[in-house]
């Protein structure tokens, strides 16, 4: 495939600022941007791993939110890059506005760097990290090095971002605030589509509809590539078709000869694999995280690795070598017979798609979640769904909202999905810190306990593997 001159840097990106740099899309940004040359500074409200790693690389950054934090370069910035959770209050943005300096959209800024490749944009309510990171590594391990943009870290780098030497840009497409509108990808994935982020879009409409518009965007010749196993994406791909798109569907009831047909699927303790025909060849996917909905993913990297050249023999290898991404069914420890893992899960479908697929890494063992609700929107709209996902849990525990960008609501709580669960035991803990003993009293031997959610319940597994050793060592 023909490389592109991928030091160039956009004008308005030259010397750029970053506000909140430290976040999971501003630090994959910032990777690129200093790979290519460019200059970057920014600001965040505390130091992380992701603000040590962009220092090292280069990157001047404040600690705290202040307008002085836009001039670590003569001349200050050529823009400042933000996200929706930036509000106009905040002081770097207002300097900015004030002194005429260009603001772009983190979506925007990604826009800009993926200009001269071929783009492959992966959108979905749920899968998307997922799907994105397996496509990477799988074209990584046919050669390709694309570039690549994702919401979390790949196991196997350690990182979120990369400025490849390919024509090819890889990135998660982000539909919670519409800010995907701004790609034009030549390979779009639409892993499903169910009602969420009903705080920005409004209704399940508004959210359906905003998926018809990105899939709108996809260059001419361009490729939908949607999962006719959800109701949501196999309509999508209708509607699609119908507008002169070409679609290709995977899934176990696609009949199309472009599409790819999942033929059976076997889970294991550690994985499963995934039997599937495409073009009339047949293929056995080794997946090694678990869940029918990760075989699905991986089908759908194989999809828009073979659209973007790669032969479909080599994406198989590199799918089976796919090692996972930070907090999608991470391991965090083991204490005796116990096992901890951490997920990100934080809507009802993906904490039931990641519970049925944690019951087969328990074996003979119970389940036992802790789960934080995301957002007093979500918490509301989906309590008594979230209450029915947990239940294919053994055992429950539900910590109170983690709020995120939004103000606490009367009457919403961690309580609210806690009351709703009949079918199995359920305890509701408000006090983040006694969490972990309580985690603890509940595990018995041999239990695979799992933390869940999209909030700080990622720090709980450490703690309660602490807590289970130092009951051991008591005796």
């Amino acid at each position: 495939m023909t490389g592109v001159p991928e030091t160039t840097v956009p004008e308005v990106l030259r010397r750029a600022h970053l506000i909140g740099i430290g976040g999971a899309g501003m630090s994959g940004i910032a990777r690129i941007l200093l790979a290519r040359g460019a200059r970057v500074s920014g600001s965040d409200a505390k130091d992380s791993r992701a603000v040590l790693t962009l220092r090292a690389q280069g990157a001047e950054i404040g600690v705290g939110q202040r307008p002085e934090n836009l001039d670590a370069f003569s001349g200050g910035p050529s823009a400042v890059v933000v996200s929706t959770a930036i509000k106009e209050s905040n002081p770097e943005l207002r300097a900015a506005r004030e002194r005429g300096v260009p603001v772009l959209h983190r979506a925007e800024a990604l826009a800009a760097l993926m200009a001269g490749h071929r783009v492959a944009c992966v959108a979905g309510t749920h899968g998307k990290t997922s799907t994105t990171s397996m496509l990477t590594v799988a074209l990584q391990r046919c050669r390709l090095d694309p570039s690549f943009a994702i919401g979390g870290d790949l196991n196997e780098s350690g990182a979120n971002a990369h400025h490849g030497d390919g024509g090819v840009f890889v990135a998660e497409a982000d539909e919670s605030d519409g800010s995907f509108l701004s790609y034009t990808p030549s390979v779009a994935v639409v892993t499903n589509v169910e009602p969420d982020h009903l705080d920005h879009h409004g209704t399940a409409e508004a959210y359906t509809a905003v998926f018809d518009e990105f899939v709108g965007r996809i260059a001419p010749g361009g490729v939908l590539i949607a999962c006719a196993d959800d109701h949501g994406a196999d309509r999508l791909a209708d509607r699609a078709a119908a507008a002169g798109v070409r679609v290709r569907r995977y899934g176990r009831g696609v009949t199309g000869p472009d599409d790819a047909r999942v033929l059976e699927y076997t889970p294991t303790e550690d994985g499963g694999t995934v039997h599937v025909s495409v073009q009339g060849e047949k293929l056995a996917v080794r997946v090694a995280v678990p869940g029918e909905h990760m075989a699905l993913n991986a089908v759908a990297a194989l999809l828009a690795g073979m659209e973007l050249g790669a032969p479909a023999e080599c994406l198989a290898e590199g799918l089976a070598a796919f090692g996972g991404v930070r907090r999608r069914f991470e391991f965090k420890g083991r204490s005796g017979d116990v096992r901890v893992y951490d997920d990100y899960a934080h809507h009802p479908t993906e904490v039931a798609a990641q519970l049925r697929a944690a019951r087969h890494a328990a074996g003979s063992g119970r389940l036992v979640v802790v789960f934080q609700p995301h957002l007093y929107s979500r918490t509301k709209a989906f309590a008594a769904e979230f209450a029915a996902a947990l239940s294919l849990a053994d055992e429950v525990v539900v910590l109170d909202v983690y709020g995120a960008r939004e103000e606490p609501e009367p009457g919403v709580s961690g309580a609210l999905v806690a009351r709703r669960i009949e079918a199995v035991p359920a305890h509701y803990e408000p006090a983040f810190d006694r969490a972990a003993v309580l985690a603890a009293d509940l595990v018995r031997s041999g239990d695979l306990l799992i933390t869940m959610g999209a909030g700080d319940v990622t720090q709980l597994g450490p703690e309660i593997v602490a807590e289970l050793d130092r009951r051991a060592e008591r005796g």
